[in-house]
């Protein structure tokens, strides 16, 4: 039975708006998710220890000594929501870890730390990863990205978006006799991670984009084309039907710039 106009109508506006809704809830419940995420892992690694020596000082300096005195104090705790106590002692105890880290002795103490844990069977082929990961997403100072460009890569032919990171390390300067550079290619659709290639400067083309256009235009797939970069009139319509469809150029359409004369009646 074929299905009647109103009714497909009806499902195209609710798979519509329901992409909709999710597309618009998504990003706050997975929010959501990972500060819970973070609370759980803090209180039972470590707040919930925390929490079972703090209980244990306060029974001693009260002289709490029997059983059921003891889970009384218990009871009470718990009734006036102080299993906090502990969570809220790890972050403080994290933040005195970090300012003693950022000392001078605290460096030193550390290094010595990493220095063991790197000869160390079963950390040392853990940590390392570990560490490069934590240090990508945590460490104070961003990577700076100068500009954007586009590069052929993988191979002649395929352009690819680019970030300049600098120059190109010394050596590979040396050895080589153009100019070169250091260009971060991103991977869709997380730009987090990609290739880091070394490139002769006359080999990329700059792009008049921002950091964040390339960025979305990146994690989007290409769909979130900058408005700069648009095609526009017939011939601009002509190529993006042609990439959408796949289909060839009609007779008579258009290929490629306009002509004179329509170049002349848009002006």
């Amino acid at each position: 039975m074929q299905e009647s106009p109103v009714s497909k109508e009806f499902w195209d506006d609710f798979k519509r708006f329901f992409l909709r809704g999710v597309a618009a809830l998504l990003p706050t419940l997975l929010t959501v998710m990972i500060i819970v995420y973070g609370f759980n892992f803090v209180q039972n690694n470590i707040g919930r220890h925390i929490n079972r020596g703090v209980k244990h000082l306060v029974c001693l300096a009260q002289g709490l000594s029997s059983e059921k005195e003891i889970a009384d104090f218990h009871v009470w705790w718990s009734a006036k929501y102080l299993d906090g106590v502990g969570f809220v002692l790890a972050i403080i105890g994290i933040y005195f870890i970090g300012r003693f880290v950022a000392s001078f002795f605290g460096r030193f103490v550390w290094r010595l730390i990493e220095r063991a844990l790197y000869r160390t069977p079963v950390f040392k082929q853990i940590y390392p990863s570990i560490k490069q990961v934590t240090d990508f997403l945590l460490r104070e100072r961003n990577v700076e990205y100068s500009r954007v460009v586009a590069v052929e890569y993988p191979r002649k032919g395929v352009y690819s978006l680019g970030l300049v990171t600098g120059p190109a390390m010394r050596t590979i300067q040396t050895a080589a006799e153009p100019e070169l550079l250091t260009v971060f290619i991103p991977s869709s659709p997380t730009p987090v991670t990609g290739y880091t290639i070394t490139i002769r400067r006359d080999e990329v083309i700059d792009l008049p984009l921002t950091i964040d256009e390339a960025l979305r235009f990146t994690v989007s797939g290409g769909v979130l084309m900058p408005p700069s970069q648009q095609l526009a009139g017939p011939p601009g319509e002509a190529l993006v039907r042609r990439a959408l469809t796949g289909d060839g150029p009609a007779e008579g359409e258009p290929v490629g710039k306009q002509e004179p004369a329509e170049q002349g009646e848009a002006q």
